[in-house]
Order: structure tokens, then C-alpha cells, then sequence
């Protein structure tokens, strides 16, 4: 086999790395002391924007992502800076029309963006086109995707023909992703040894450890003629993170492979990030280890914290292992899409609602609707016929591009939003999040933008988050026998009578919103919310948001009709009429929390 020359390295500390073991929780402050020292490593590029860390800063963080890539900018001047792209989702959860797509890859590149990684969820190449084709105008590295699973259908001969029509739109390099750690090493072999044969491009390997055997994998894709490999600061390293930097720095050291990156240095970073980790150790996942179900499964790991997360709050925790059997089946039913945002959060709610229904497809999540009607783009293998005739009666099929349906958007998301957006990035933070974008801008323009409050540290330090809300107040309580830990671990802004306590009950964070008594309106148990035991009563089966309510008091339904829509776990879900009748009363809101048994809408017969 030919020698070649060194291997390169794109470090993902700042963003995958924390994103998959941390719940993308890093602060911009625990990211800028390190910056000096990680621009003298050499890495090829730095991961550090893109993925959810756009979500989590406005959501959570309360930071302004723009602001966080401009100062990672100054502060890593001579290292590429790279982000993670959706495609036509750009880092929202729908597709958006090509001059949104267009306008946020400018300013991304304006900002600081070096390379683009631009994928597709369906491995659909119609949309990565369009991002592609941004990129390239701003005179920055586009990097074509191809999202790794395995299925009849994902073979290596449509891996390579995916690769062929990405490099016919002009891209600079090629990656696999392997987002849940699916890669075998001599699956990885027989790929990169394919890919290289034909396409004459870089190609780069990302693969999560979730199986145990990231490491291998790459050994095998550089033996195969891989150009390049993706690993994490060796504290943030592992599990459903990436192998280790300094263990692959190390293994491929004096060897026509060698990295040429400065150990010792890696090491001292890799000291710094071992502190930091601590400070958000109430993030950290129970499923961080080494999993060989994924490779059954295909579940990545933060899709499996989710899922925990959520059957715990249904009381559910011990079905965890029902609803992993259930993901591969929804997933074949919709013809093998890759497990990755968004499709991932789609089988995987899909499977949820499924396993806790006690019947397959009682319900169907409007995203898994929209899926089955070609929304999200072709499928990759056949879809079963019966469940997409259920899900979308006589509607039409989508045969073209999904963006080609949708008419330019982005002055129309100007005028939406107005005045609370300075610039062109606060109307394109706006477009990837509507409702916690426009929560941000709204805040940011009152003074009043509190991020979420670290707790103490076990060794008994304390992490004081930005904002200066030290440390929380314990309690334990005491209901009907069973005893609970509630920390409260930061308080919002109280505004028009209400006040937003954020809280952590057994280690399971939550926001719980109080008004005067009788008025109570959110946290978990629904408060003075009525419970739902008449015919006539519309529920819901899982805690959630209301994301829209359908009818008003004295409204004709009929039974089946969509009454109101609920969103949990990114998904959004139609609660249908359960009989024909008059709207009695409504007693939810948009916005409002919602949680199972409570009586949301009554129908008289």
C-alpha cells in the first residue's frame, strides 16, 4: 500500500464533543481562556459552531450565537473554524427556502465560518445543493456529507454514487459521518477504499465511539488512503463523543501518518477541559459509555438521553428498552432514513408515542406525516404503503424538491420580527427559531437575558454561572411516601404577575411558571388544571407545549378532527376530537405547559 503524507485533524471539542457528552451546554466563557493554546496546536480546523449549539446558546445559554463565532474568531486567528450544516434545514428542524439558505451561509462565512459541513438527513443530495452552491460563492470550503448507516439499501455502491453527485455540484472534500457510531473498521476500509477509487477529493472521517471502536475505524480509513480524521480533547473524548486526540496524535506518531500536532501542548489542553467538564457535571448523560446495542439499533446518544429523559417523565423509565426495539421497526416502516437530526428525533418520537400508546401509530407526529408525504425528501428505501396511505389520506405526494415548494422567505421573516432585530443575523436567529428567537431578541432588548444556573460541583466547589446566581437551595420532599430533591437552581424575571423558577428534581431539570393562586400554569402535575373523564374530553398522552389551538368555545367538530396542537421532544403532534359534538370550553393556550390527564378542551356531544 502506498505511504502518504501526514493525516490532518479537525478537533471537536467545541462543539461535538460537548454537544454529545455535555447537552451542548459549554459556555463562550469556558471556551476563550483555552484559545491561545488551541491555535498553536496545527489542527486542520476547529469545530465549533453549528449542530444544536445555535439552539442551546439562545435557548438555554442565553448567548447571542454570532456573537460567540465572532469572538472565537478573534480569538483563533490562525486555525480554519468549522461548523455543521443541515442542508436545507440549515440548524432549524424545517426546510427553508433557498434565500434564507442563501443569506445565513454569507453571513456565516462573513462571521467566521472557514468550512461547511453540509449534510442531509435522507442523504437526499437535491438538498445540499442549494448550500453548496452558498458556500462556494463566499469563496469558503464546502465539504459534501454523506450521512453512514447501514440498511439493505445503504450499500457501498450508493454511498460512492452520493459521493460522485456531490462532487459534480463542486464540493472541496467529501466526509463520512458517522453521527451514531455504526462504523465497523473494515466496513470503514471497504468505503474510504471505494470512495477514493472514484473521487478524486479529501475525505475525512467522523465517527462517535458510542461501539467502542471509533479508534479503529479511522486506523483502518488511513490505511485505506483517508485524508483526515475527527477526534476530541482526550477529557471530552470517548463514548458518544470521538476518540481521544492525544491517542490518535500518539498512535500515528513517527509514521508515514504522522499528525505533526504538538502532544505535550494537547495534553495541557486536555487538563484545562478535565476542570471544566466538572463545572457542568448536571448535564452529563447517563448513556456516555460504551454501547454496542447502538450498532442494533442505531440509536446515537444524545437521541437516547432524550428518550430517557422524556420516559422519565412519564414514569416510564423501566420501557427504555421497549422503545430501542421499536426505533429499527418505525424506522423500516419509513424506509431506512439515517438516524440523524432531524430524522432521528422523528422515528424516535414516533417510536415513543408508539410504545406508550400500547398501539402502533394511534398517533402520528406531524413531522412523521410529513415525512411520508416526500416533505423532507426521498426516502431511501421503500416506504410502507398501508402506514402512508393512513398518515396522509388523499393528499398529494411531494415528487419535487421540498424547497422548490416554498416562496422566498426572508422578508417576510424581516417584517415579523421588526424592530427587535439589529441586524441581519438577529432576523436569521429569528428564521432558525421563531418562537425562542423571538424570546431572546425580546429579552436582550429588556436587560433581562438570565442563563440557566450551574449547580455546585460534587467535590463540594461551586461553578458560579455567568450571571452571578450562585449556588441553589435543596429541599427534599416528601409526597404519599416517596421522597424527591428539588434544587432551585435559578429564578427568572417576574413579569405580568407570573415567575419563572427554574428547578432540578432529581436531577431532571425543569422551569416551572407560578401566578397567583388558582391561576397556576405550568411545571410538572398541571396545577389547578382539571383532569380530563368525560367522552368528551380532549388530553394528552405525553407532557408538553401547546403550539397552536384550533377551535374556540361554540366551534361545530367533528370526531378525529385536529382540535389543538402539542409539541414535546422538538416534535409537534395533532390531539384529535374524541367525539363529534360543540366546543363546551377551551382551557389552554399557546404556550401553555401540558401534561397527561390534564382536560385541555371539552366537547359536548
Amino acid at each position: 500500500m502506498t505511504a502518504q503524507k501526514k493525516i490532518t485533524v479537525t478537533d471537536t471539542i467545541l462543539r461535538d464533543a460537548h454537544q454529545s457528552l455535555l447537552a451542548t451546554r459549554m459556555r463562550t466563557e469556558d471556551m476563550l481562556p483555552i484559545c491561545e493554546k488551541l491555535d498553536r496546536v496545527g489542527y486542520w480546523s476547529l469545530e465549533v459552531w453549528g449542530g444544536a449549539t445555535f439552539d442551546a446558546c439562545v435557548r438555554f445559554l442565553k448567548e447571542d450565537p454570532w456573537e460567540r463565532l465572532r469572538q472565537l474568531k478573534a480569538a483563533l486567528p490562525n486555525t480554519r473554524l468549522q461548523m455543521l450544516l443541515r442542508g436545507q434545514n440549515l440548524l432549524g428542524y424545517r426546510h427553508y427556502a433557498d434565500d434564507v439558505v442563501e443569506a445565513f451561509c454569507a453571513k456565516a462565512a462573513e462571521n467566521g465560518i472557514d468550512v461547511f459541513r453540509i449534510f442531509d438527513a435522507m442523504n437526499d443530495v437535491r438538498n445540499l445543493e442549494i448550500a453548496i452552491r452558498a458556500v462556494k460563492k463566499t469563496g469558503k470550503h464546502a465539504q459534501g456529507t454523506i450521512a453512514y448507516t447501514t440498511s439493505p439499501v445503504h450499500t457501498v455502491e450508493a454511498f460512492v454514487e452520493q459521493g460522485r453527485a456531490m462532487r459534480d455540484m463542486g464540493v472541496d472534500s467529501i466526509a463520512i459521518k458517522d453521527m451514531a457510531g455504526l462504523l465497523t473498521p473494515f466496513a470503514t476500509g471497504d468505503l474510504v477504499r471505494a470512495l477514493k477509487a472514484e473521487i478524486d477529493l479529501p475525505v475525512f472521517i467522523h465517527s462517535h465511539d458510542t461501539a467502542g471502536v471509533a479508534s479503529m475505524c479511522q486506523l483502518k480509513a488511513i490505511e485505506n488512503g483517508a485524508d483526515h480524521i475527527d477526534t476530541a480533547i482526550s477529557s471530552m473524548a470517548w463514548g458518544t463523543s470521538h476518540p481521544g486526540t492525544e491517542s490518535m496524535v500518539a498512535a500515528l506518531r513517527g509514521t508515514p501518518y504522522d499528525t505533526g500536532l504538538d502532544l505535550e501542548l494537547i495534553q495541557e489542553i486536555g487538563l484545562y477541559f478535565y476542570a471544566v467538564r466538572k463545572k457542568y457535571h448536571q448535564f452529563e448523560s447517563d448513556f456516555t459509555g460504551v454501547d454496542t446495542r447502538v450498532q442494533v439499533n442505531q440509536v446515537p446518544g444524545g437521541m437516547i438521553s432524550n428518550l430517557a429523559n422524556q420516559l422519565k417523565e412519564q414514569g416510564a423509565l423501566n420501557r427504555m428498552d421497549e422503545v430501542l426495539a421499536e426505533i429499527p421497526r418505525v424506522r423500516k416502516d419509513l424506509g431506512y432514513p439515517p438516524l440523524v437530526t432531524p430524522t432521528s428525533q422523528i422515528v424516535g418520537t414516533q417510536a415513543f408515542f408508539n410504545v406508550l400508546a400500547g398501539e402502533r401509530y394511534k398517533t402520528i407526529t406531524n413531522e412523521v406525516k410529513l415525512y411520508l408525504q416526500g416533505g423532507y425528501g426521498k426516502a431511501p428505501g421503500t416506504i410502507d404503503a398501508k402506514l402512508q396511505r393512513q398518515a396522509i389520506g388523499g393528499e398529494e405526494f411531494i415528487e419535487v424538491r421540498p424547497a422548490d415548494l416554498i416562496k422566498p422567505e426572508l422578508d417576510k421573516l424581516r417584517r415579523e420580527i421588526g424592530a427587535l432585530a439589529k441586524s441581519e443575523e438577529d432576523v436569521l436567529t429569528y428564521a432558525m427559531f421563531p418562537d425562542i428567537g423571538r424570546k431572546f431578541l425580546e429579552e436582550r432588548e429588556a436587560g433581562t437575558l438570565v442563563p440557566e444556573t450551574l449547580l455546585p460541583i460534587p467535590d463540594g466547589s461551586t461553578a458560579t454561572a455567568a450571571g452571578g446566581q450562585g449556588v441553589p437551595t435543596e429541599f427534599v420532599i416528601d409526597v404519599h411516601g416517596e421522597t424527591y430533591r428539588v434544587d432551585i437552581t435559578g429564578v427568572g424575571v417576574k413579569g405580568e404577575g407570573k415567575r419563572h423558577f427554574f428547578l432540578s428534581i432529581d436531577g431532571m431539570p425543569e422551569e416551572v411558571v407560578f401566578e397567583p393562586l388558582n391561576n397556576f400554569v405550568g411545571g410538572s402535575g398541571g396545577g389547578q388544571r382539571k383532569q380530563a373523564n368525560g367522552p368528551g374530553d380532549v388530553s394528552t398522552s405525553m407532557p408538553g407545549n401547546v403550539v397552536d389551538v384550533l377551535v374556540k368555545e361554540g366551534d361545530a367538530v367533528k370526531a378525529g378532527q385536529a382540535v389543538l396542537i402539542s409539541e414535546a421532544m422538538k416534535m409537534e403532534t395533532e390531539i384529535q376530537a374524541p367525539i363529534a359534538g360543540t366546543v363546551k370550553a377551551v382551557h389552554v393556550a399557546k404556550g401553555d405547559r401540558v401534561t397527561p390527564g390534564d382536560l385541555l378542551i371539552e366537547i359536548e356531544a
